[in-house]
């Protein structure tokens, strides 16, 4: 049923876009194309998880049909390299969704000397966090990318839903409205659709403690010390794709959205018990620690004045 509503919510805005035609008023439907894009992209997350169907073939089908088909992402690329985060999370130098740029080891730790773009991106890391919530823009020339490395069926199959989804796309804005409208309304639709999934995903992992790749750390302290809960009821598990029981889709990835509150007070008195810890936080609360954490870093990472030379003795 979620995924049928979804997909109808995703038909209806681009009926309602056509309805109103060569017109301004098309930027008011942006926002809420922009939004069902990130619906259709939280049923690609389970389906990559393998939460829907009973085999592997199937959810990655259904991941092909909303990811490169509906949205535009490389399903293929996307989901080894979450697969890879799942398996190391805030793991330094294995956590593929740490990057350079990441708050970090400071500049006097093993490997910590950066060139001058990544320092300055360290140093300015505090204002610069909104910017860093659209990076998930750069998604789509990232999955495009590693699909041209590839040299393979699977590939290929991929290529074409996504050469099928830009054609619709732009076929279908170029074709109602004007090439001006056109572009405010991609911009608009496609910031929305990357903000959306920037403040789905953040508050999970950033501003919580990072793994050293040498560190010895059990699955169950890997994945509970890395992860943040969201505080909230049905509608922020619907606004942030089940996403706000982080913790507990760490511990149990393949577990279905529906499921993860129900077993919330086990996870819970686990964690108590196993002297884990179990950090939940509203959103707000979570983007506060988030803003502080990339303000201390930036500090860190700042130059630190010459200390003056001793005085000699006179």
């Amino acid at each position: 049923m979620k995924i049928t509503l979804t997909i109808l919510a995703f038909l209806a805005g681009w009926a309602a876009f056509v309805a109103v035609g060569n017109s301004w008023m098309t930027l008011a439907i942006a926002p809420l194309a922009g939004v069902t894009f990130t619906q259709l992209g939280f049923i690609g997350h389970d389906a990559g998880h393998n939460q829907i169907f009973s085999t592997r073939r199937r959810n990655r089908l259904l991941g092909l049909a909303v990811g490169n088909a509906l949205i535009g992402l490389s399903f293929g690329w996307w989901a080894p390299k979450h697969n890879a985060h799942h398996a190391h999370p805030n793991e330094l130098g294995r956590d593929p969704d740490i990057g350079e740029g990441a708050a970090g080891p400071s500049r006097d730790a093993p490997g910590g000397g950066r060139g001058q773009v990544a320092s300055w991106l360290a140093r300015w890391q505090a204002p610069l966090f909104p910017l860093m919530l659209l990076r998930s823009s750069g998604m789509h020339v990232l999955g495009i990318t590693r699909l041209a490395r590839r040299r393979n069926r699977a590939a290929a199959a991929e290529a074409a839903f996504i050469a099928l989804h830009a054609a619709l796309y732009l076929t279908a804005v170029l074709w109602v409205i004007s090439p001006l409208k056109a572009l405010a309304f991609i911009a608009v639709q496609q910031g929305v659709f990357s903000l959306y999934l920037g403040i789905s995903f953040a508050p999970n992992h950033k501003g919580m403690p990072l793994i050293e790749s040498a560190t010895a750390a059990g699955f169950a302290r890997r994945q509970v010390i890395t992860s943040r809960n969201i505080k909230g009821g049905r509608l922020t598990t619907f606004m942030l794709g089940g996403l706000n029981y982080q913790i507990e889709h760490h511990l149990f990835p393949s577990m279905p959205r529906p499921s993860l509150r129900r077993v919330q007070g086990l996870v819970t008195d686990f964690c108590t018990a196993a002297g884990l810890g179990h950090s939940e936080e509203s959103l707000t609360g979570s983007f506060r620690q988030i803003i502080r954490h990339v303000s201390d870093a930036g500090a860190a990472a700042s130059p630190r004045p010459a200390e003056p030379p001793a005085a000699q003795p006179g």
